[in-house]
């Protein structure tokens, strides 16, 4: 990390064990996915559990949101009580012929991200296929050391997803990431909370999320919004992660338990 010439009374700051390793959720993370792309995969995902079992449009919404939230992913739910084909599944719900036309994302995304030091990996729930094409279309994917997405979550035949523990351990452990230089940047609050008990780092990044409305239209809070206990960072950009950036100050609640 370069030292500004202006901070030279400052002790030198290393972090911990070696560089950080940062683990960047994909969707309303690294793009606004609630723009275009989460309203389309919801709609095929209802779309595929009709066809593919055969029940009415809304038993086959309660069951992708009962999934999602009992499970982390639909199709978790969906391989566990029903006879379905998982890749065929993730095909179908994320092929977009106009996905160029989908994506959003802040300016200046490939800078933001170049800029970070330390190794970069994707974690997402969503198939590599997908991830790929986003991150090609973003124009970040070279950034990327490796893509983990959720067929690389599966153990012993059994699909696995975010927030899951052992699936974390066991994929950083194949990746050679040590848990204390990883730091997961991620907008879902319940994987936050459930992977800082393994003493990661943790970054909720709140600028693609959809805004919350009341009953009478007006707009409304996310709960807890601030910064909950489990959370080291909250910001709106990745702006915030730039070394030396002077609002954000994105390094110090990290590096507080790293001097030497």
């Amino acid at each position: 990390m370069p030292v500004s010439p202006h901070a030279t009374r400052r002790p030198r700051i290393r972090p911990r064990g070696g560089s950080p390793v940062w683990l960047f959720d994909l969707d309303n993370t690294l793009h606004h996915a609630s723009h275009a792309i989460f309203p389309a995969i919801n709609e095929a995902m209802t779309r595929y559990i009709v066809d593919a079992l055969s029940v009415e449009r809304a038993e086959a919404d309660q069951l992708r949101l009962r999934y999602g939230r009992r499970y982390g992913a639909t199709l978790l739910g969906l391989t566990r009580h029903h006879p379905i084909d998982p890749h065929d599944f993730l095909r179908v719900v994320h092929t977009f012929p106009d996905l160029p036309a989908m994506v959003r994302a802040e300016r200046g995304l490939a800078r933001l991200v170049a800029c970070l030091p330390g190794r970069k990996l994707i974690l997402t729930n969503g198939p590599e296929n997908y991830a790929r094409a986003v991150l090609a279309e973003l124009g970040i994917e070279r950034l990327f050391e490796r893509v983990i997405a959720i067929e690389h979550m599966r153990r012993r035949g059994a699909w696995h997803a975010k927030p899951d523990l052992p699936m974390l351990r066991r994929v950083l452990r194949e990746a050679r990431v040590p848990m204390q230089e990883a730091i997961l940047v991620e907008d879902t609050r319940s994987h936050l909370k459930r992977y800082k008990r393994l003493g990661i780092r943790t970054v909720w990044i709140v600028g693609h999320l959809p805004a919350l409305k009341r009953p009478d239209g007006t707009a409304a809070r996310w709960p807890g919004s601030g910064r909950p206990h489990y959370v080291d960072r909250r910001i709106r950009s990745l702006k915030s992660l730039r070394p030396g950036h002077e609002t954000g100050r994105p390094w110090s609640r990290f590096e507080s338990r790293t001097r030497t």
